[in-house]
């Protein structure tokens, strides 16, 4: 009984630790401002914005809405650590996620045959680098969880051209909320 109790208390120490990113020696934490993360690792090798919008008293004669900043970082820590999105709003750090392992170079590792579908815009740009050709569209996607509150965040739709150089055509991927939706072969 004792056992397994301290072993319930070790894996729910390594489970507390997992969540917090390591830049060099330092570890960041949900909370965190973007300065502080930006000071301990650095400047991401790309990132994305938008914009999401909390109504409260939706419909009702005092209306408050409210713009909240929504920014996505990423970061490269070579080939032998995962990447990592790292996800802000209103300059505050909410969510860590890994993604699939860095790269060398940033746009030095581009494979036309590799499966790009469901690949985050930041795993893509730390494969291929920035498309040849890159087209934005947007809208807004709205819920309402309860009575006089609504949600409105911002639907994101993008269309990014690569080259992939001579024999191979060029690809169009069509991203929805930062990630490749679908790829269509393009005639030359």
């Amino acid at each position: 009984m004792w056992l397994r109790s301290l072993l319930t208390l070790i894996l729910l120490g390594a489970a507390g630790n997992a969540s917090a990113l390591r830049c060099g020696n330092r570890l960041l934490n949900a909370g965190d401002s973007d300065v502080r993360v930006r000071a301990v690792c650095g400047t991401p090798y790309w990132t994305d914005a938008f914009v999401d919008t909390e109504i409260t008293g939706a419909g009702h004669a005092l209306e408050l809405q409210r713009d909240v900043p929504i920014d996505i970082w990423y970061y490269n820590f070579g080939p032998r650590r995962l990447l990592v999105q790292l996800v802000f709003r209103a300059g505050v750090l909410v969510r860590e996620n890994t993604l699939g392992y860095g790269v060398e170079t940033i746009g030095d590792d581009c494979n036309p045959q590799m499966p790009y579908t469901g690949m985050s815009v930041g795993e893509l740009v730390a494969h291929c680098g920035e498309p040849a050709t890159r087209r934005v569209s947007s809208g807004h996607v709205g819920r309402r969880p309860a009575a006089g509150v609504e949600q409105w965040r911002a639907l994101r739709e993008e269309e990014w051209i690569y080259d992939f150089g001579a024999g191979h055509l060029p690809r169009r991927l069509r991203l929805r909320d930062g990630r490749v939706d679908t790829i269509d072969p393009l005639t030359r």
